[in-house]
């Protein structure tokens, strides 16, 4: 297993991580598919270890799994776009978002400053520090869609362009 991780790493990085995770085995039967070989961690290797050319046909399942993720991200920006410029949407459907990601940032905010200034009982500072990463995983989530840069999507279509011509 290390082995193929190894060569996903270099090859396709999103795939690597695929397969280091909890649907590792349909990773590795996807790749295996792709590949033309049977659905094994050993017979996968071996391929890409016999037929480095095969590193290829894994940049290009990488390259479509990027570009699906970014295309989900440009619908989920359009989709909102599209409710704040209707004038049949409600004022709930105009804000519930926004008053979810205030409500999200302030969450993070306070449990912070509880768990940093006020302290936590010992007994359940592992509870409040797993509450908090969650927290702060979300709000990081709410500051990139809201803040995240257009010349940032410009440059990643530039660079998916460039992978394309190769």
């Amino acid at each position: 297993m290390d082995s193929l991780l190894n060569i996903l790493k270099t090859a396709a990085p999103a795939l690597a991580t695929a397969v280091a995770g909890p649907m590792g085995g349909m990773a590795v039967k996807a790749i295996a598919d792709q590949l033309g070989v049977p659905a094994s961690v050993s017979e996968v290797t071996k391929a890409l270890e016999a037929d480095p050319s095969l590193a290829l046909k894994l940049k290009e399942i990488d390259l479509k799994e990027f570009e699906l993720h970014n295309a989900n991200t440009d619908s989920a920006r359009k989709m909102n776009a599209e409710i704040q410029s209707s004038s049949s949407a409600s004022w709930l459907a105009k804000n519930i978002a926004y008053v979810i990601d205030c409500v999200i940032v302030c969450a993070t905010l306070f449990l912070s400053w509880f768990a940093f200034v006020k302290g936590v009982p010992p007994e359940n500072k592992e509870l409040v520090y797993m509450a908090l990463g969650s927290l702060l995983t979300m709000c990081g989530t709410v500051l990139n869609f809201h803040r995240g840069s257009s010349q940032g999507s410009k440059d990643k279509n530039s660079e998916l362009e460039k992978l394309k011509g190769k």
